[in-house]
């Protein structure tokens, strides 16, 4: 009884905030919500009863604050911030974040000394494929991807009994590894950057483009359909494509090419943009909260 009051209580919450809530639920379970994704800044929060989570903070201490606002979260309340590499798409923000509101920073030794971040006293250090408790109710596991210049990792989330999510961006192709870890996630973000012909026949210098298509580079349209469609059963409730390239994609193309590749599952698609947050996804649940603005 009580997990249900708590429910109600929260789903009153989204409706003062503006939010369209149009699926029954019994009891809380984890809320994903994406601040923003792509090159200008990438940040997703992770909510559950208990903690509130970020996934990189890749806008300036004020964005931060404003886009947190929306959805009526205090920035006070964050309990950490995880960063997934040192790139300043995902991290710009960290450092000023922590300093004005207090969440403690996790990364990796090579992202804390990119940044350089005391790593004693400023920041929590992780390994590879070593789960780690960031909260009572959410636990993570840290997978090593391939990303030119930095030591990046997607992340595996488990919050208990409703199984698990992964967000994941900045890789130029998918370990084996990875693929293992994120068969049967219930939820999962991932990138989609860019599309190929676009990024061939695009501006860019021919050096940029070889970069963004290499192995250390970003995953492409085609390569992220496929690796959805290796994964994708019924147990995926949701898909977030991620960090579009706004020279070099566009969100039709990239949900397009996801479809054809995956006609026969029946999950939701979402595409997260620069612009967020945009909407909200509860672990296991196969439609989005809507974020009216």
């Amino acid at each position: 009884m009580a997990s249900e009051m708590a429910f109600l209580f929260r789903r009153e919450a989204l409706h003062s905030r503006g939010v369209r809530s149009t699926v029954p639920k019994v009891e809380m379970t984890l809320e994903i919500t994406h601040l923003g994704s792509g090159s200008r800044g990438n940040a997703t929060l992770l909510q559950t009863e208990e903690s509130k989570v970020l996934i990189d903070c890749g806008f300036s201490g004020r964005q931060m604050e404003h886009r947190l606002a929306r959805i009526g979260v205090d920035p006070k309340s964050i309990d950490a911030i995880l960063l997934s590499h040192h790139h300043s798409d995902h991290v710009q923000g960290a450092r000023i974040f922590q300093k004005r509101h207090g969440a403690q920073l996790f990364a990796n030794f090579t992202t804390c000394s990119k940044l350089g971040l005391d790593p004693i006293n400023q920041c929590r250090i992780f390994e590879a494929l070593e789960r780690m408790q960031v909260s009572p109710d959410l636990s993570m596991l840290p997978v090593p991807i391939p990303h030119d210049g930095a030591d990046n990792v997607g992340f595996i989330i488990n919050s208990g009994s409703n199984g698990r999510a992964a967000v994941v961006t900045d890789l130029g192709e998918p370990t084996e590894e990875l693929i293992q870890h994120l068969k049967g996630c219930a939820h999962i973000s991932i990138e989609s950057n860019y599309d190929a012909k676009r990024l061939t026949l695009g501006p860019y210098p021919a050096q940029l483009k070889a970069r963004i298509s290499g192995r250390g580079g970003h995953l492409s349209n085609r390569q992220t359909a496929d690796l959805l469609a290796e994964i994708l059963g019924p147990q995926t409730k949701s898909v977030v494509l991620c960090h579009l390239s706004e020279k070099n994609n566009a969100p039709h193309l990239a949900e397009s090419e996801v479809l054809f590749r995956n006609e026969k599952w029946s999950g939701d698609l979402r595409i997260s943009t620069q612009n967020g947050p945009e909407f909200s996804h509860w672990l296991g649940q196969a439609e989005a909260e809507i974020l009216s603005r």
